[in-house]
Formats: structure tokens, C-alpha cells, sequence
């Protein structure tokens, strides 16, 4: 079973580490980090080991059994 977290963000994009601190799936930027560089963060179903990956609106981040899905505020 997965957990669907809809965040909706006021800008064109925002950094993937900020996102999974915003979806309060992560406690710290620290532990996003090293998530998102040990492989276990997809976008839009790929693998993406970029910190600073620039997620927008309509994409779908996914950590384990939790999605996340951007959205426009």
C-alpha cells in the first residue's frame, strides 16, 4: 500500500531536497541528501541523484511507498 502526499508549491519549481523536507517525509536536508544520493528518490519514475534536481508542478517523486505529487499552489 503507498501513501499519496500532494504538496503544492508557489513557484515554477523547487530543489528536491526542499520537497521532501516540505512532504515531511524526511527530518533535515541532511537525510534528504543522502536519500536522494544512495538512489532511493525517483522523478517521474528515473532515478535522480541530483540534490538540486528542480521538481515542478505535474511531477511525481517517489521514496520507498510514499509518492509525493507536485502541485501548483
Amino acid at each position: 500500500m503507498s501513501d499519496t502526499i500532494e504538496v503544492p508549491i508557489t513557484g515554477e519549481a523547487i530543489r528536491l531536497v526542499q520537497l521532501l523536507k516540505l512532504a515531511g517525509v524526511v527530518d533535515d536536508g541532511a537525510q534528504a541528501g543522502s536519500l536522494i544520493e544512495d538512489g532511493a528518490v525517483s522523478v517521474d519514475g528515473e532515478v535522480d541523484r541530483r540534490r538540486g534536481r528542480q521538481v515542478r508542478p505535474g511531477s511525481t517523486v517517489e521514496l520507498g511507498d510514499t509518492r509525493i505529487l507536485v502541485t501548483p499552489a
